[in-house]
């Protein structure tokens, strides 16, 4: 990491968010920052299984105590998933068509992961990068909810809001760096601030404050009373959505629990799908950088058998982030891993395209689901070769 990137980071803290709402208390309301944090979905199994509650308890909790502190919303970020994940199986559907021996746009490989995809940019190069998914991160699109449609919602320009993330890994730190909102000023960040789950939960346990839990907020102004999870134990779902919706699309084909074969190891899965004998898609799950190892060596001699790999920097996958589940040590802490994900598996399940909410969001914020300003919105350009290296460049 740059200099600059570390001295950055290093202020993506506990202390800078409590400076800044200390600032709130001491200057005039006039002046005060709206303060908003957004959860990420794989953080709130984590809470749950530390404090021993349901996911919708621990949203709660964790809700009631950033309120506590002067935390005036608290958002489930699942909604920008589903964005995500929305345009990522509109863009798969794409490529498979346009796939060819000459041109080949497939494989596809996801880009929510953004250590994944930081050394897929800076190390791999091509032929890497033309894979990689165009759909911007949940947690990108979560920064252009809050500071674009959120603000123009509540009449408030950007700046005045303080936007935190809290997520499972300390990679989302460095992604926010280079988070511009599309629709703001070149270098206007969505996200001010990344805290880890294990920041927030040693915040939780060191405090003395008197909490009263509290339903999540929604972008819309009301209230969540339920948290909804994506199917996936291990990342947003992505691979499962993308593997039905294509299934569905492409085929016909109604696809209901997938089954996946481990390979390698538990981190390298595939799942297919198979008429009268014959592949018609093959999906693979590959996690920690031995798995993306092979997957990109593969990719490299040209023999690569799958239309579209999932790939996630954490072994284990986004659950298992080194900003949760790990000891005090540093060691995975494998016992509350495991009662992480049976409390993932356990709750209640959604589907992006059921999302009456992220259907109002694209006709109303973006002007439809295929209009320029979406396009623009929910999707980047990943640095290709003969690209130059920014400021933000690093060393592997």
């Amino acid at each position: 990491v740059s200099a600059e990137e570390g001295v950055q980071v290093a202020q993506q803290n506990a202390k800078d968010f409590l400076r800044v709402l200390n600032l709130n208390k001491k200057c005039d309301a006039s002046e005060h920052r709206v303060l908003a944090v957004s959860v990420c979905p794989q953080s709130l199994p984590y809470f749950a299984a530390k404090f021993s509650l349901s996911v919708t308890d621990a949203s709660r909790r964790l809700c009631g105590f950033l309120k506590s502190l002067g935390v005036h919303y608290v958002f489930d970020a699942t909604i920008a998933a589903d964005f995500s994940i929305l345009e990522s199986q509109k863009e798969f559907v794409r490529r498979f068509h346009q796939h060819s021996e000459e041109e080949p746009a497939l494989p596809m490989l996801t880009s929510a992961c953004p250590g994944w995809v930081r050394y897929a940019e800076r190390v791999l190069g091509h032929p890497v990068t033309p894979h990689l998914c165009t759909a911007r991160s949940p947690q990108q699109i979560m920064g252009s909810l809050v500071k674009d449609y959120f603000a123009r919602r509540q009449d408030l320009s950007a700046d005045r809001i303080f936007h935190v993330i809290v997520a499972p890994c300390y990679d989302r730190k460095l992604e926010a760096l280079q988070e511009d909102v599309p629709t703001a000023s070149p270098g206007f960040r969505g996200t001010d601030c990344v805290l880890t789950s294990g920041e927030i939960a040693q915040m939780m346990e060191q405090s003395d404050l008197s909490v009263r839990d509290a339903a999540l907020d929604t972008l819309f102004g009301d209230v969540r009373e339920e948290v909804r999870r994506h199917d996936g134990a291990s990342s947003d779902g992505c691979l499962a959505h993308i593997f039905r919706h294509a299934a569905k699309e492409l085929f016909d084909e109604d696809v209901g629990e997938l089954t996946y074969r481990a390979l390698r190891n538990r981190d390298f899965q595939e799942v297919t799908l198979e008429k009268s004998g014959k592949v018609l898609l093959r999906f693979a799950a590959a996690y920690g950088f031995r798995n993306i190892q092979n997957v990109v060596l593969k990719l490299k001699r040209g023999r690569f058998p799958y239309h579209f790999v999932e790939v996630l920097a954490c072994a284990g996958g986004c659950l298992n982030g080194r900003g949760q589940a790990q000891t005090e040590d540093g060691r995975a802490d494998r016992a509350l891993l495991q009662r992480m994900r049976g409390v993932h598996a356990t709750g209640p399940g959604r589907t992006p395209e059921t999302s009456a909410h992220v259907q109002d969001l694209y006709r109303e914020w973006l002007d439809g689901a295929d209009a320029p300003r979406a396009r623009g919105t929910l999707h980047t350009a990943h640095q290709g070769p003969g690209r130059p290296a920014d400021g933000r460049d690093i060393k592997w």
